[in-house]
């Protein structure tokens, strides 16, 4: 195949994405090693830190740290990596690349991160890490891999724990130095970390490995990106909460894209816009049980119309801003939305009547966007009676051309058994979402799932 890939040019590549848990020791590398010998398609593997290494890297990031809490957490990130060590001889080349990128990691972790940037250089290091010891894996069952520094082409700006990616430039990076390895040997890469226009380390968020190997994926015009997880695909509900949560076979980018927004852990919310806007194929499977295959997630229309599955996100916010000066007025909501714009508040959900607005805003405890503060309460107070409600739970039913059906209709009577502070449905034909009570929440999921989607079959 010619390395050069023209333009707009689908090629026959697929990258692989393997999480925390997918490569968390020998073991669990082995296996995943297994499914990239199986497809010889797989041409680029973004891998994600070893389950347990993230979190001792954001625990270093914190400046209050004890001197013996800080080596208590250096110490558990060495100890991940040495027992999957225990197990490996690294050829020359890739231990003389881990060894230094442990040595760094120690020097800056023992030392503390002082800002931002020096924060994402430090959360880089599990996968900076996972991936020398992943190639190695791969090379112990035969593979020809290269491990490859994704910050050569993964290109962002400068907003360090969630910087946006450089589209453009990051294919033009990948057209020079990633495309041209990829015709006959595989790739090892990072997922979660780029880097900005001055070489610093940025990082996407945290799991925005799914979103890193889709944005490769959309770089080097792969025809689809495969997500292995620790679930055989997304499922009608979180299987936690109700046992006969079923996996969905199918499912467009828009119903993805509503479940990963609203709930869905499986998926990085922003991983479905590469791949739309590219037209790539994704497919979410279990890592440890490949072979009951998981979830094709594609352009094309469910061809199954209703309600398919149900989410919850929790910690959310009711913020009520209401006057009687919004009464047949132009401007009102303008001037809400620009005060929230400019605390960097993003709104998920939005209901009006004459005199006021609901609008809910995500409270999560590891959120992209900040809590709504007092100042811009304050603000808002200028013009408007304010209140305020705080522990509540988004849940969201997903689904294709949702509409007050049969399906709707017995929603209205399994909700009437509790307290419903907001309903919001009609901007999208792919949800109906509501706000409960957070104690109540969990109830809500399996009541819904229990009325309403049991009695279906997996589509």
């Amino acid at each position: 195949m010619n390395t050069q890939l023209a333009a707009n040019t689908k090629s026959d590549y697929v990258v692989a994405k393997f999480g925390g848990t997918s490569v968390a020791n020998f073991d669990a590398m082995s296996r995943c090693a297994e499914i990239v010998c199986a497809d010889n398609q797989v041409r680029i593997v973004a891998v994600s830190a070893s389950a347990g290494v993230t979190n001792h890297l954001v625990a270093l990031c914190k400046r209050d740290l004890s001197a013996a809490e800080r080596d208590e957490h250096i110490t558990g990130v060495v100890a991940i990596q040495e027992a999957i060590l225990a197990e490996l001889s690294l050829d020359a080349d890739l231990a003389h690349g881990f060894n230094e990128t442990l040595k760094a990691f120690q020097n800056l972790a023992s030392e503390g991160a002082k800002s931002v940037a020096e924060q994402d250089e430090l959360l880089s290091f599990g996968e900076r890490l996972s991936s020398y010891l992943f190639t190695q894996v791969l090379r112990g069952q035969g593979l020809d891999a290269v491990r490859f520094d994704v910050r050569k082409v993964l290109k962002t700006d400068s907003q360090f724990a969630k910087a946006t990616p450089n589209v453009a430039a990051t294919a033009a990076a990948a057209k020079e130095h990633l495309v041209p390895l990829l015709e006959d040997q595989v790739v090892v890469t990072q997922g979660f970390i780029g880097s900005n226009e001055h070489n610093q380390t940025t990082t996407l968020g945290r799991g925005g490995s799914d979103y890193s190997a889709a944005l490769l994926a959309e770089a080097i015009n792969a025809k689809s990106v495969h997500i292995w997880t620790d679930v055989v695909g997304i499922f009608s509900t979180d299987p936690r909460l109700c046992a006969k949560a079923s996996p969905i076979a199918r499912l467009s980018f828009d119903e993805a894209a509503e479940m990963a927004t609203f709930g869905a852990k499986v998926l990085h919310p922003a991983t479905i816009l590469p791949a739309s806007r590219s037209h790539i194929s994704v497919f979410v499977g279990s890592s440890r049980e490949p072979q009951l295959g998981g979830t094709w997630i594609e352009k094309e229309k469910s061809q199954q119309p209703g309600i398919r599955a149900v989410t919850q996100r929790k910690n959310q916010i009711l913020l009520t801003v209401k006057s009687p000066e919004m009464l047949l007025a132009s401007g009102f909501l303008a001037r809400v939305f620009t005060i929230l714009s400019e605390f960097n508040i993003s709104v998920d959900l939005v209901t009006t009547s004459e005199i006021s607005v609901a609008i809910t805003l995500d409270n999560a405890p590891n959120a992209s966007r900040p809590e709504l503060d007092q100042a811009c309460l304050d603000k808002l107070s200028e013009f408007c009676h304010v209140s305020v409600e705080n522990n509540l739970t988004l849940v969201a039913l997903i689904g294709s051309e949702i509409q007050l059906r049969q399906q709707e209709m017995n929603l209205m009577q399994v909700l009437s058994d509790f307290n419903i502070r907001l309903i919001c449905h009609g901007a999208s034909k792919h949800n109906l979402c509501f706000l409960v009570e957070q104690s109540e929440s969990d109830y809500v999921v399996q009541a819904i799932h229990s009325r309403l989607l049991e009695s279906q079959v997996a589509a």
